[in-house]
């Protein structure tokens, strides 16, 4: 229920730092091992028992398969790439009646119809290369047996009935599961993702919550409104109340469709000074995939580390109104001067481009003192200087260049900044481009 740019490498010495290892953390393991117990536990208990109301799991392992079949994204990109199908998954975790009868499938039933579903579902995209994370798929099993532990056993022993009644009362309670639910998979996909990364746990929590209020809200929402119609109506339910999730599933397909086109629009602007033979090729990917790492250690927001990296990929197109190129596009041994005006052509061409306004005051101001600099600024600034120091210099180059950002403190680089870039850099770049 719960998306970032790695610029593709480019052609040159592989990164001399060497990349930290993938073993499974202590986080993944728990994670992918109680997922795996689950699945097992449900799948056996299912085929060893039968299945409870076959109609009714098949209803809403349709919906989960289908809400799988329109998954958007590729290998999990986005926080929640099948809406429908977690929606769907949901609902069926918290479904107590279907048309006033009472149902009496458990927590392993629930369990076993989502993820043999999902499975059927998944197939066309394995089949494609394009087959779901195995990060989502975890969280999915964990996240709708946590619901179905919640609601099931009570509803089932008719404790929940004999306490809330089936008024308003009861619909609070299958609200507040789902809303439980979605923070526990919040906290859950921000503690794996700190295990994966070692970025800072509090923005990656952050950052989760922020995207709840997106199609996370949605999804929540719908699987709430889905297991209370259901029990009123019955199962014709669920295709009417599918199809609103379904719109608004478009609606983020093409809002994440014109964000794309803006992203590459940006990337070509900035590579108009490779083509022109300003700068050397890749090293605007190559300081924006930087930056980006630099401000997730550091901590910073979504919209926070999507001008960094829009600035970063743009902060050398100043240098197209030089009659001369600077060798090699080094700029940061220009004169403190000729830095300024460089990044000031850049920042008016950023602002003609109607990209964001904050990305041109970044672009601008990656040459003042960093003490007046706001903090993408001193980001960008320390990554553009290491990729230029680093660049040519032998396997020695990018020791060379930490250590010159790291006499360079007192004056031009902020500490913070320099000790992050030189923790992103231990821990093996995470995806960065290699320089060449």
């Amino acid at each position: 229920m719960s998306a970032s740019l790695s610029g593709p490498g480019s052609e040159g010495c592989a990164h001399p730092f060497r990349r930290a290892e993938r073993l499974p953390t202590t986080v993944a393991t728990l994670v992918y091992g109680s997922a795996g117990i689950l699945t097992l536990l449900g799948l056996g208990w299912t085929l060893w028992h039968g299945v409870t109301e076959g109609g009714i799991a098949l209803a809403f392992g349709g919906l989960v398969a289908v809400g799988e079949l329109a998954r958007w994204g590729a290998g999990g990109s986005d926080r929640e790439p099948a809406p429908l199908g977690a929606a769907g998954a949901l609902a069926y975790a918290l479904l107590g009646e279907v048309g006033g009868r009472p149902t009496h499938h458990g927590v392993l039933q629930v369990i076993a119809v989502v993820v043999a579903a999902a499975l059927v579902g998944a197939v066309p995209h394995v089949a494609l290369g394009k087959g779901p994370a195995l990060d989502h798929v975890a969280r999915r099993v964990l996240t709708v047996g946590f619901a179905a532990a919640c609601f099931q056993p009570l509803y089932n022993a008719g404790k929940l009935e004999e306490r809330v009644g089936q008024g308003p009362a009861f619909a609070v309670v299958i609200v507040a599961l789902i809303v439980l639910t979605a923070l526990c998979d919040a906290v859950l996909a921000a503690a794996m993702a700190h295990a994966r990364t070692r970025w800072p746990f509090g923005p990656l929590l952050r950052d989760e919550l922020r995207a709840m209020l997106g199609i996370g809200s949605a999804v929540c929402a719908t699987g709430a409104v889905m297991a209370l119609a259901v029990a009123v109506a019955g199962l014709w339910a669920l295709p009417v109340f599918s199809l609103p999730l379904l719109l608004t599933q478009l609606s983020f397909g093409r809002y994440a469709a014109v964000r794309t086109t803006y992203r590459q629009t940006i990337t070509s602007l900035a590579r108009s000074t490779e083509i022109a033979g300003y700068t050397p090729q890749g090293h605007a990917r190559r300081v924006a995939a930087l930056s980006r790492a630099v401000g997730r250690d550091l901590g910073l927001s979504e919209p926070d580390l999507a001008v960094l990296e829009y600035a970063a990929l743009m902060h050398d197109i100043g240098q197209l109104s030089l009659l001369d190129p600077v060798p090699a596009g080094a700029t940061a041994g220009l004169p403190d001067a000729e830095q300024r005006r460089i990044a000031l052509l850049g920042g008016a061409v950023v602002r003609q481009t109607g990209v964001n306004g904050d990305v041109a005051v970044v672009v601008e101001r990656q040459a003042d003192p960093y003490r007046d600099q706001p903090l993408t600024a001193r980001i960008v600034r320390a990554a553009n200087a290491y990729d230029e120091m680093a660049r040519g210099e032998g396997p020695t180059g990018p020791l060379n260049a930490l250590e010159r950002l790291r006499l360079g403190t007192g004056r031009d680089y902020q500490p913070e900044v320099v000790e992050a870039l030189a923790r992103v850099l231990s821990r093996g770049g995470h995806s960065l481009p290699p320089v060449g």
